[in-house]
């Protein structure tokens, strides 16, 4: 068994890679930080895992559990995670971060999008983003994997067949994306309260959510020349699950039904992606409490525009069950393992 630790272990993020990590047959947790609860057991935090998993938590001593684990998936927020990754990183450790800080591959963008100076440049170029299903072959015995943003996951794997395919016009991209409330994580913001959140659906950061660069960061890699989009977030009254609705304008027509064969041909050996018929629809039931990510094909003759919808459970692709499926890549474990299950869908 490969010993791991998780940083950030009492987020939602960071719970629900304990969660999983306590099924995965190749990996034991021997240990959890949390600044916020340090000596207390995770189950007395989340009383589900009461019997299951009762180890304390720790303060982040990195004497101690650098002893610990041989690699380590970390949940913390971005500036925050920098230092930590460093220090993992430079005592040989594998590691998998589930914040922003080691995404990008243009530092000054990075550190314009979240008003932070990146202290590890050379570090920074050596980790690889965690998006499997288009950068696989750059995971295995990688060190430091950046774990994609879920806004950028769902965005990114619905537009990639599209961008390969050059049946789009690259300049034309609007991307509508809605989130449940774990998004935000464990913050007490009145925007996230249930009076204010509950039977309440919202547009926020309008032209300037951090996710925007990130997308558009990775868009431009895919197609070798700059891409601009147009990215708007949505909360919606619902704890977990995740939606993207993505319009660009065709170069020339095309079937509902031949665009369908392009996704599916794009996607045919990923386990997790899961292209639905041309006269099916996606929904965030199908994929909440999973790693599949559900995509959806239409095409507008009217408008000459493809319209793309894409799910996934926000926590579980956009965050923990992704950052399992690069450790299982990393480690060289078939990337199903621990992670396979279907959604909870109830």
């Amino acid at each position: 068994m490969i010993t791991i630790g998780v940083i950030g272990a009492t987020g939602y993020a960071g719970y629900e890679t304990v969660r999983l990590l306590l099924n995965h047959s190749e990996f034991t947790i021997t240990t959890l930080v949390s600044k916020s609860f340090a000596g207390k057991k995770i189950s007395t935090i989340y009383p589900n895992l009461a019997g299951v998993c009762d180890l304390v938590l720790e303060e982040l001593n990195y004497d101690k559990i650098l002893k610990k684990a041989s690699c380590f998936i970390v949940a913390l927020p971005h500036g925050t995670s920098q230092d930590v990754i460093a220090t993992l990183y430079k005592a040989g450790k594998k590691i998998v971060d589930l914040s922003a800080d080691y995404r990008y591959t243009n530092q000054a963008l990075y550190e314009t999008t979240y008003n932070v100076p990146h202290k590890y440049e050379s570090i920074l170029k050596k980790a690889v983003y965690g998006l499997p299903e288009l950068f696989k072959e750059n995971l295995t015995n990688c060190q430091l994997v950046a774990n994609p943003g879920c806004y950028p996951t769902c965005s990114l794997l619905g537009l990639a067949p599209l961008i390969d395919s050059g049946l789009i016009d690259l300049t034309s991209i609007i991307i509508d994306a809605v989130s449940g409330v774990t998004g935000a994580g464990r913050k007490q913001d009145l925007m996230y309260q249930f009076n204010e959140c509950t039977e309440n659906f919202l547009a926020y950061k309008v032209a300037s959510h951090r996710h925007t660069s990130e997308i558009e960061e990775k868009l431009s890699l895919l197609a070798d020349e700059n891409i601009n989009v147009t990215f708007t977030p949505h909360l919606a009254p619902m704890k977990r699950g995740m939606m993207a609705t993505i319009y660009s304008t065709l170069l020339k027509p095309i079937t509902a039904s031949d665009l369908y064969k392009v996704y599916n041909n794009y996607y045919q050996n990923e386990y997790f992606i899961r292209v639905k018929e041309h006269d099916q629809m996606v929904n965030t039931k199908q994929v909440v409490g999973s790693n599949f990510v559900d995509i959806s094909v239409h095409v507008d003759s009217k408008t000459n525009k493809a319209i793309i919808v894409s799910a996934i459970d926000n926590i579980g692709k956009g965050a923990s069950s992704q950052a399992i499926q690069n450790l299982n890549l990393m480690y060289g474990f078939d990337e199903k393992l621990g992670i396979s299950q279907p959604g909870t869908y109830l």
